[in-house]
């Protein structure tokens, strides 16, 4: 068992939190779990070397439908079905419409292919100047730092890059990509993501984030991870320790569902917003999980309570195996509409279309300009009341 372990045996059974969203069965309710150590429940790297990735498996922890056993049993190569026992946990074993249930285990609809879906809809290949590097915006590069996640999400965008496929540990892999960030003075933002960085060890990581922070002119990074969501375990007063050493350092979680924001989820946020690491969280919006404004606007609430201000809501990207995920554009300006007025506004996100083809994030919501000619603006407001603003 690893010595890196977030807290003790005791600290877990006397966690006194405010009750945010609580998981429908304690882990040891389940059968193949039942006799599973506290201290080993605790321990992150446990929970990756007992990640359910067989039909025979999950079958001990969800009654399965025949759409889920079909996919399961079709899902090969990168993409296959990897779920922490963390997240299993969480995830009703009677509802196939579980949200949890439904981003994790493959469905036969993965086989079914759009007419306008992509292998890389975002053209993140085309525009890497250097291996594992993006560079689209002027003064940012997205570093993909592992294939690795710790639960392979289904809506993937990624699922061409990320999978369980054994990595190469050389260090000097990242030599070409740190020296294109060198020789490239506008860069000032490096966002680190994946893949998942959090899934690297914390001493391979930090050797990664020194380079980065020994170029000058890289102002500030960034990490995108879903590991405090599905890995809680993973954030460590070490890990956050050593993050702490590089500040300005932002981190970007991945949340979908006010489930997903458990006790534990909690008190992995906390370590890190205590260290005083600013928390921010990028959303996909998904048909059937989250594309009802009152499950949106719940997460986001419980989101703020956690101090993770939400950022970002993705349209689901159109990438190969995903149409059953994706919703009308619509549905996304409605929930913008639903929120803008109605919540406060630390709890309103842009959402956004990334640009199939490499257009990059554009921000799309409810028009509240009715009309505007020689300086005069006509307005409404988020009751419809129309307003005249001029210049």
């Amino acid at each position: 068992m690893s010595n890196n372990i977030a807290v003790t045996e005791k600290q877990v059974e006397s966690l006194q939190l405010p009750p945010v969203i609580k998981r429908i069965r304690d882990y040891q309710q389940i059968s193949i779990y039942k006799d599973v150590n506290p201290l080993d429940w605790e321990d992150w790297q446990w929970q990756v070397k007992n990640r359910i990735s067989t039909l025979e498996a999950i079958s001990q922890i969800v009654k399965l439908t025949p759409e889920e056993e079909q996919g399961i049993k079709k899902a090969s190569g990168r993409m296959m079905m990897a779920i922490t026992p963390y997240w299993a946990s969480l995830m009703d074993p009677d509802d196939p419409n579980c949200p949890l249930r439904r981003q994790a285990i493959p469905t036969v609809a993965e086989s079914h292919i759009g007419p306008h879906e992509m292998r890389d809809p975002c053209a993140e290949d085309r525009d890497s100047p250097a291996d594992f590097l993006v560079h689209r915006y002027p003064d940012r590069v997205l570093l993909l730092s592992t294939e690795q996640c710790a639960m392979y999400c289904r809506h993937c965008t990624r699922r061409r890059l990320v999978g369980d496929k054994k990595e190469t540990n050389n260090p000097n892999k990242f030599d070409k990509a740190i020296e294109y960030i060198r020789s490239n003075r506008k860069i000032r933002d490096v966002l680190i993501s994946g893949g998942d960085p959090l899934m690297l060890e914390d001493d391979v990581l930090e050797g990664l984030i020194q380079k980065v922070r020994a170029v000058p002119h890289v102002e500030f990074l960034r990490i995108g991870t879903r590991v405090p969501v599905s890995l809680p375990q993973r954030i460590t007063p070490a890990f956050v320790s050593m993050l702490k050493k590089y500040s300005p350092l932002f981190v970007s979680i991945h949340f979908n569902h006010p489930r997903e924001v458990t006790r534990r989820c909690k008190v992995a946020c906390d370590m890190l917003a205590d260290s005083g690491i600013p928390l921010g969280s990028q959303t996909v919006l998904l048909k059937g999980i989250n594309d009802r404004p009152y499950i949106m606007r719940k997460l986001l609430h419980e989101l703020l309570r956690i101090r993770v201000r939400p950022y970002y809501i993705y349209q689901c990207d159109p990438v190969k195996g995903t149409q059953h995920f994706r919703t009308p554009v619509a549905v996304g300006i409605n929930i913008i509409e639903k929120l803008r007025g109605h919540t406060s506004g630390y709890a309103v996100p842009t959402y956004v279309i990334d640009g199939p083809g490499g257009g990059g994030k554009i921000p799309v919501g409810p028009n509240y300009v009715l009309s505007q000619a020689k300086g005069k603006y006509v307005l409404r407001n988020y009751k419809g009341k129309i307003y005249t603003y001029l210049e």
